[in-house]
């Protein structure tokens, strides 16, 4: 099935909006009802170039981002400048740039995270979320770095071998490019490693994440091109305002303390990979959304797909994400 041509620059629109990081750098298409796109890690406004001339062409005003730290947008150097709290207000800023008064947030992986917490707090601005590969779960709970740091026995779960600086850009900073593609195709459905085969999620004992990087060739969605785009995006910025959020998630626990169990009611969307380990580990968090996302309307795993949702699958992306879309037009 042939993936949907992707934006030029002739059809986008990008430009630089001010916001609480300095300045956010936003790719924006067509006109009417805001939809705003959030990117996850380690990607950027590019991970969306497939749905913002889809979403365009179906009446609506598309915009993606980059988060703070990444690609065009400002980078601040404070490791607690990448909190949740800060990338929440970083998102109504955009908005109140474009001249709106509320969007619809929709986000993948990182992103995901992010757009729920947007909901969660300022719900006079969002009004509706969608969530793509990975699930919502409300805040509260064991402090996330204890949680982590039980995982994998010997081995080093991903999320706490991002924790100290500098230690995985001393990985992947040498050969961005090369160790870019490895992550994509651990995580795609075409290229991941099979059943039985080590975790690429953990890091053995003094060794890297890419050590169970496949070998082989590049996903079917990644083409040399695409890849140029991420590879040229972190190796002139560098990871460091990437990784900041990972390293922000205890502090995340204790901001959002008092929202503790709280669901987010506005209309809602989750689109996952039946072969993301996003979808599988998270099966509760799916199972518990009739209370945490008591205003799901439409909820889709789809077989065969990973971790990189609107990029391996982008016409069903499209599809299903433009149909919700259109639900709300009565809550517009």
């Amino acid at each position: 099935m042939p993936h949907p041509a992707p934006a030029t620059s002739t059809d986008l629109t990008h430009r630089l909006v001010p916001a609480p990081a300095g300045r956010i750098h936003l790719a924006e298409q067509g006109t009417g009802p805001l939809v705003l796109l959030v990117h996850g890690f380690p990607e950027c406004w590019y991970s969306w170039r497939h749905q913002l001339p889809a979403l365009a062409a179906a009446g609506y005003r598309a915009v993606a981002i980059d988060v703070r730290g990444y690609g065009r947008s400002s980078r601040p150097e404070p490791v607690d400048a990448y909190r949740m709290l800060e990338l929440v207000e970083d998102n109504v800023a955009v908005v109140d740039a474009l001249g709106e008064r509320e969007a619809v947030i929709v986000g993948h992986d990182w992103g995901a995270t992010i757009a729920a917490g947007s909901a969660l707090l300022r719900p006079d601005v969002f009004r509706a979320v969608g969530l793509l590969s990975v699930p919502y779960t409300p805040p509260g709970g064991p402090k996330p770095s204890e949680v982590f740091a039980g995982m994998g026995g010997p081995e080093e779960f991903y999320v706490s071998y991002f924790q100290q600086p500098g230690r995985a850009e001393a990985e992947i900073e040498p050969d961005v490019r090369g160790w870019l593609a490895g992550f994509y195709a651990a995580l795609s459905a075409d290229t991941m490693p099979g059943p039985g085969a080590p975790d690429p999620h953990f890091v053995t004992p003094g060794g890297t994440l890419r050590d169970r990087f496949p070998a082989g060739p590049a996903p079917a969605w990644l083409d040399a091109s695409d890849l140029d785009v991420y590879a040229g995006e972190f190796e002139r910025t560098g990871l460091t305002g990437a990784l900041n959020r990972y390293r922000n998630m205890d502090r995340d626990w204790a901001d959002l303390a008092e929202h503790t169990g709280a669901p987010v009611t506005q209309p809602s969307l989750f689109l996952g990979g039946a072969l993301d380990p996003s979808t599988t580990w998270l099966a509760d968090a799916i199972a518990a959304y009739p209370t945490t996302l008591p205003g799901l309307s439409s909820s889709h795993v789809l077989d065969g797909c990973g971790h990189w949702i609107q990029q391996e699958r982008p016409q069903e992306t499209i599809r299903l994400l433009t149909a919700w879309l259109d639900s709300l037009s009565g809550t517009a």
